[in-house]
């Protein structure tokens, strides 16, 4: 149809060719500059988007929790939730994206899903409550390694050498990240003080909600994978539709991180409301007059940066190749870490920058590793017989088919 309408608008009427007085008509004005590219297709701002995106998502949320002891994870997380469905909601009525509108039976099938997502993001909360965000960006990269390996069990996935060094990399700089916090703290209070023994506690509480979060994390992903083939969940349709950004493969979790937040809002304000102290004291607590106001806002934006990252996320793959988004993925981890030592109080040391040079470049052996796994060609000839199947394999293709 394209090409029609654009032979129709260039059709020139050329006269009598068999006359003797058939004049060319004049050729049409051209422009000797290339072709321009449109912002939207400029790679630089999604991939700038999603960096900034994610690293004002970690700064703020450090922000709140960092408060003089704030409890109201719950309150926060549900706050969070609220003004994502409400932002995507408001893109949805503007035309700028789509996705499908809440089924109960869906619902139903994701539940549990959403049970997951609500241990990882509370975890957390409370890992980066216990710990700063260098040490928090260096420990979750151990989730990498968790969901690499439940790709293997469940997925039938495999790992390369150059992945297991990277894994080696991450738990390498994780060690350093601990020893280092924990040396600080011995240092900076004395050997044998109370408060070097209380700031002990409270790195040892953050390095096990940390080990909680990524084991929460990691089921969540491949639980997620398992769903989003159960479900088939689309959240595009660009059929009869025209949007801001065209439509990709890549923005399919826009309908689940609708269901997501959805059935979340519930279970975080009941939590809320019956396990988290509501007592004026308490409130008072943790949003102090002087800094209230700061505290809500920020409480909001980083429940609208929850909604950019996926956008820009999708955005990144449309206009970049998965070379280039993998690879900013694993670049992102430097700044985002560095944040910490700029926004607040972190001690610059040298065991832990080297625990941040060691993770950074964990991230970018791993995104090779990946790309290089991706790019290898399917050789091998057809089979003439189905393969024999894990027990765990088999257990995840019957799920697919209920």
């Amino acid at each position: 149809m394209a090409d029609d309408k654009k032979r129709d608008d260039f059709t020139v009427d050329m006269g009598d060719r068999n006359g003797k007085n058939f004049e060319p008509p004049a050729s049409p004005l051209r422009h000797s500059a290339g072709p321009v590219i449109p912002a939207v297709n400029n790679p630089v701002f999604p991939l700038l988007s999603y960096c900034i995106s994610s690293i004002l998502m970690t700064v703020t949320n450090k922000f709140v929790l960092s408060g003089l002891g704030f409890n109201l994870n719950f309150f926060l997380l549900a706050v969070q939730s609220i003004v994502c469905v409400l932002a995507i909601q408001v893109c949805k009525s503007s035309g700028i994206i789509t996705y499908r509108d809440f089924n109960v039976d869906e619902a139903r099938k994701w539940f549990p899903v959403s049970l997951l997502l609500i241990g990882t993001i509370y975890t957390s909360t409370k890992a980066l409550q216990f710990l700063s965000i260098p040490v928090y960006t260096i420990f979750k990269n151990l989730t990498i390694i968790l969901i690499a390996y439940g790709e293997v069990l469940w997925f039938g996935g495999s790992v390369t050498g150059m992945a297991l060094f990277s894994f080696g990399l991450m738990v390498l700089s994780s060690v350093i990240a601990a020893w280092a916090d924990i040396q600080y703290a011995i240092q900076h209070h004395g050997q044998e003080t109370e408060a070097a023994s209380q700031s002990v506690s409270t790195l040892n509480a953050g390095y096990m909600w940390m080990l909680f979060n990524s084991l929460c994390s990691a089921a969540y992903v491949l639980g997620m994978r398992k769903r989003i083939k159960l479900t088939n969940f689309k959240d595009f349709d660009s059929k009869n539709r025209k949007y801001v950004f065209e439509v990709t493969a890549a923005d399919l979790y826009l309908t689940a991180m609708f269901y997501n937040n959805v059935l979340s809002i519930p279970i975080l304000l009941a939590c809320s409301i019956f396990l988290e102290n509501w007592s004026s004291e308490n409130v008072n607590k943790n949003f102090p007059i002087e800094n209230r106001n700061n505290l809500i806002f920020a409480m909001v934006f980083s429940g609208l940066s929850s909604v950019f990252i996926s956008y820009t996320s999708a955005w990144c793959v449309r206009v970049t190749s998965s070379t280039t988004y993998s690879m900013v993925g694993a670049l992102n981890k430097l700044p985002m870490a560095l944040s910490g030592l700029v926004f607040f109080d972190t001690p610059v040391t040298v065991p832990s920058v080297s625990a941040i040079a060691v993770g950074f470049v964990s991230g970018i052996v791993y995104a090779w590793a990946k790309v290089k796994q991706n790019s290898k060609p399917k050789t091998g000839i057809l089979p003439t017989s189905v393969p024999p199947m894990s027990a765990s394999s088999q257990s995840a293709r019957d799920s697919f088919k209920s």
